[in-house]
């Protein structure tokens, strides 16, 4: 598929970070349960930790309503459902994006539909790919950290390619939405 607005690799939205997405947008959408990446969306590579802008919008989603999940492709478990459980979260590990299984898995396990779910995350070749797979919107955050798995490194260079031109939500020009790590 060639890019473009149909490409498997953009996104329906593009926002600086995670605790800039409007909630009151998603409610008006009809979304009952966020996906989220857990490693640079959720989770700076560099701390291991959630930021607290990242727990307080997690917060103001609960009281809105919408569940979340974690989907990580991180294969430390014991990392990940200590993130789920710092956020608050459900999780789906070993998601082995971008196939799309964890997602269905996730909305079947939350009795959503396709309709009903967004999925955010840092990384268009495999958050964006595996939503877009599912039949999901999808929102691309900037990552949180510089730090990056070798092969994540590489992948971005490709993904430098697919975001020529596209304007994050929340980000002045030239801003590159990363914390320096």
């Amino acid at each position: 598929m060639a890019l473009g607005s149909l490409s498997p690799f953009r996104a329906t939205r593009y926002v600086a970070s995670v605790d800039l997405i409007d909630i009151d947008t998603l409610v008006a959408a009809g979304v009952r349960l966020v996906l989220l990446d857990r490693d640079n969306t959720c989770v700076p590579r560099d701390t291991h930790v959630a930021p607290p802008a990242v727990k307080a919008w997690l917060g103001r989603l609960r009281d809105a309503g919408i569940s979340a999940c974690l989907l990580s492709n991180n294969f430390h478990s014991g990392e990940v459902a200590a993130s789920a459980c710092e956020l608050g979260c459900r999780v789906v590990d070993h998601a082995m994006k971008p196939a799309p299984f964890s997602a269905w898995v996730a909305m079947a396990r939350m009795g959503v539909g396709p309709e009903q779910t967004v999925i955010v995350g840092d990384q268009v070749f495999t958050d964006i790919l595996a939503g877009n797979l599912a039949g999901v919107r999808t929102i691309l955050v900037r990552p949180q950290s510089r730090r990056d798995l070798w092969y994540t490194q590489i992948f971005r260079l490709g993904e430098a390619l697919v975001l020529r031109g596209v304007e994050f939500e929340g980000e002045g020009p030239g801003a590159s939405g990363c914390s320096d790590g």
